[in-house]
């Protein structure tokens, strides 16, 4: 889950990157705007047509805001923009089907949602030509095959994984943190569309207490694995042992039978009969992916302890660029427009594996994130840059919104 944006590292020359949209006109579908402050999130009507809905959002608070579709059960996210910057205006391409939804907004990325509102499409769904319909049936099947089959590679994995951290074979278990999170990072937003199950599966220390939650998943074992001096600090700058000790052999156990068993509830929710993806959850998937390593991984706060944060960064853009291709021949489709913005994103692509594969791979391994200089990281930041500004056009394309 794409967790709060450390502040003060730009000044220590690491760049946090906030993927941005190009803001789109009324053509193709419904536009909105949403007035994001740290108390408000005021959206500028409260229905809109079925179909494509762009919601142009500007924050104008003092921090980090994120802006929220939820299902009528207020609990399931159905679409979401996270990090958007004090002073930044993003835009965002939702595909909604007629009904009953709420957005909101939250502060910071934790917490309950403020300024939630009700929200009502009307209509019935766009109509689509038969070549667009098969290439969006196919990619919808495809990318669903894909989340089930790296579920199904997940749950073995962490198995495996906390069967040797709750024996205390710890050589083992740091081992297997880094590859089998690789099968959770590829997949992240499907599992953050499922309430709070990402939130058990993969918070770190820092975002659980400040959302008052019990701190479990992939995080809480990192960091007995990798245990902290005594004068360490966490990534918020607070004591890495106040309110903190190595865990028991008894609760070594419970941690390992809790992340087990929310694993197992992911595997479940996909394998419904009903489980499905939207073409619009497909190409925002991508980019959320991409943001997930600007704003966790880049920084090196998301395996503060174990600092294999290269592992992560790999699987989101393998995950990232998965999706992509799932909807590849779709923004091509869509004239000479599509077809530069398919070559650009491959293009970016490229450049961007190259890059990581001086540090390693996902099967031989990445070296030490703390061993990678400040001047290292920006070159890496500047390419997950150089990916974003064309990725970030990738829905209006696909859905045929102009820009």
């Amino acid at each position: 889950m794409q967790k709060r944006v450390l502040t003060g590292l730009a000044g220590a020359g690491v760049l946090a990157i906030a993927l941005t949209g190009c803001v789109p006109n009324n053509a193709g579908g419904d536009a909105l705007t949403v007035a994001i402050t740290d108390t408000t999130c005021a959206v500028s009507a409260a229905t809109a047509t079925a179909g494509a809905v762009t919601f142009t959002a500007s924050n104008t608070g003092t921090d980090v805001n994120e802006f929220e579709i939820l299902a009528e059960d207020k609990l399931r996210i159905v679409g979401e923009k996270e990090n958007i910057t004090p002073g930044q205006t993003v835009s965002y391409v939702a595909q909604l089907q007629p009904g009953t939804y709420y957005t909101a907004c939250k502060f910071q990325l934790v917490g309950a949602p403020i300024g939630l509102a009700k929200f009502t499409v009307t209509g019935k769904e766009a109509a689509v030509s038969a070549d667009d319909k098969k290439l969006t049936d196919q990619a919808v099947t495809n990318y669903i095959a894909y989340i089930k089959s790296q579920v199904a590679e997940l749950l073995p994995q962490v198995k495996a994984f906390t069967d040797a951290y709750a024996a205390g074979d710890d050589d083992t278990a740091r081992k297997l943190f880094p590859t089998t999170r690789a099968f959770y990072e590829r997949i992240e937003p499907t599992a953050e569309a499922f309430g709070d199950l990402d939130p058990k599966i993969d918070y770190r220390e820092v975002d659980a207490v400040a959302e008052g939650l019990s701190w479990t998943g992939f995080h809480r074992i990192e960091k007995d694995l990798w245990a902290p001096a005594p004068d360490a600090l966490n990534s918020d700058g607070t004591s890495a042992t106040l309110n903190w000790a190595p865990s028991t052999p008894a609760e070594r156990k419970t941690y390992a039978d809790g992340l087990v068993k929310d694993t197992q509830t992911l595997f479940d929710l996909v394998s419904k009969s009903d489980f499905s993806v939207s073409i619009g959850d497909i190409s925002n998937g991508a980019i959320g992916l991409l943001d997930e390593v600007a704003t966790s991984k880049i920084t090196g706060e998301e395996d503060w302890w174990s600092h294999t944060d290269l592992y992560d960064f790999a699987a989101n853009v393998q995950g990232a660029e998965v999706a992509f291709g799932n909807v590849k021949d779709i923004a091509s489709g869509k004239g000479a427009e599509g077809k530069k913005l398919v070559g650009d994103i491959d293009t970016e692509f490229t450049a961007l594996q190259s890059l990581l594969a001086k540090y390693g791979s996902l099967d031989s391994g990445f070296v030490s994130y703390d061993q990678v200089t400040e001047a290292q990281r920006k070159e890496l930041s500047d390419q997950v840059n150089a990916l974003a500004e064309p990725l970030s056009q990738l829905t209006h394309t696909v859905l045929g919104v102009a820009k």
